[in-house]
């Protein structure tokens, strides 16, 4: 932590994942059913325990080589698109404004609590751009982590700017809702169909990119078709297609994703997708269909909408290890 935190900063700085987690559960009922699972995803792609891990290391390149981390994971890289996967996204320039806005105003009174703290900023940009606050909450406590792991003034310097295709730009979250639970026609005979059946997936909403996938297959054997652009010169973890994957047995753990619609359409988590998913550190449930998923193991029963994220690691395990080692020093501290 920086020694030129304000004192917002030092407020925020005080909760740790747990309180993180507790939060965002509070509010998910206030966050419009458009962005409830794309909070949650953004949250599970740019985890605080991971964060504060590399932030405390004497030696985080040697922490980095040891959790395997490719791609881009820090999160200052990307204060202003790491959100585009949210509807609220395109209200991001006044959502940045208004929590550094609070940041500088804030006056601690001993009292505060972050989800309070985070739906009182979400509704002052409501009124002011009079939008539904149910659109705000999501993007607002996006805005608020990204205050934590890059700091104020890094925050500030950011441009602001949104991304936001035309097309996607036109569509009310009803209609994005509408669009996420819509199958695959299948023809005139298609209720005749049984392993020819395709389905698409939706990969980046923002920019209507899809693939399709066969009944039964999982994603990341389809993403590995599609052909139609360079996928390493975009990201040099893509070797065939627009998901990474190094091996399609669960484990290398890069080709997970999140799901923003149609985790119903997924087939259930087996004992090792479970396992794994865990030990890589990308999400911790019992859920049959979590909305975090390695493609290589989610097998497609209808159409869904999914996020890839920007890196991958295996850090779940190792950081899990280290905090059973402090827990004993602290233990054996304590009783010697």
């Amino acid at each position: 932590m920086s020694n030129n935190e304000n004192a917002f900063e030092k407020f925020l700085n005080s909760y740790e994942e747990e309180d993180w987690n507790t939060s965002i559960t509070e509010l998910l009922p206030l966050i419009h059913e458009v962005d409830r699972n794309a909070t949650q995803i953004w949250f599970k792609f740019y985890p605080i325990k991971l964060f504060r891990v590399l932030q405390e290391s004497e030696e985080p390149e040697k922490l980095i080589q040891k959790f395997v981390m490719q791609g881009n994971y820090k999160l200052a890289d990307q204060v202003d698109d790491s959100h585009v996967f949210l509807y609220g996204h395109r209200y991001w320039s006044q959502v940045k404004k208004e929590v550094e806005n609070h940041a500088e105003s804030f006056k601690p009174g001993g009292h505060e609590k972050l989800s309070d703290e985070i739906r009182k900023v979400a509704k002052a940009v409501a009124d002011k751009t009079k939008t539904d606050e149910s659109l705000l909450v999501g993007i607002t406590a996006v805005a608020f982590m990204t205050l934590v792991q890059t700091g104020l003034e890094k925050m500030k310097s950011a441009q602001g700017k949104t991304t936001v295709g035309k097309n996607f730009a036109k569509l009310s979250p009803e209609k994005v809702l509408a669009q996420r639970t819509k199958d695959d026609g299948q023809g005139l005979f298609g209720f005749l169909k049984t392993v020819d059946k395709q389905w698409t997936v939706t990969f980046s909403e923002n920019s209507n990119s899809r693939f399709k996938v066969m009944n039964e297959e999982e994603i990341a054997s389809a993403a590995a078709r599609d052909n139609s652009k360079d996928w390493r010169a975009m990201d040099e973890r893509c070797g065939e297609g627009p998901i990474p994957v190094e091996c399609r047995s669960a484990a290398c753990g890069t080709c997970w994703v999140g799901v923003l619609g149609g985790a119903e359409k997924l087939g259930s988590v087996k004992r090792l997708e479970g396992r794994r998913v865990k030990e890589f550190g990308y999400i911790d449930t019992d859920e049959p269909k979590p909305i975090i998923r390695l493609a290589c193991q989610a097998e497609a029963f209808g159409a869904v909408s999914i996020v890839i994220p920007p890196w991958n690691g295996f850090w779940g395990k190792y950081v899990k290890k280290m905090e059973e080692d402090e827990t004993e020093e602290t233990s054996t501290g304590a009783t010697a």
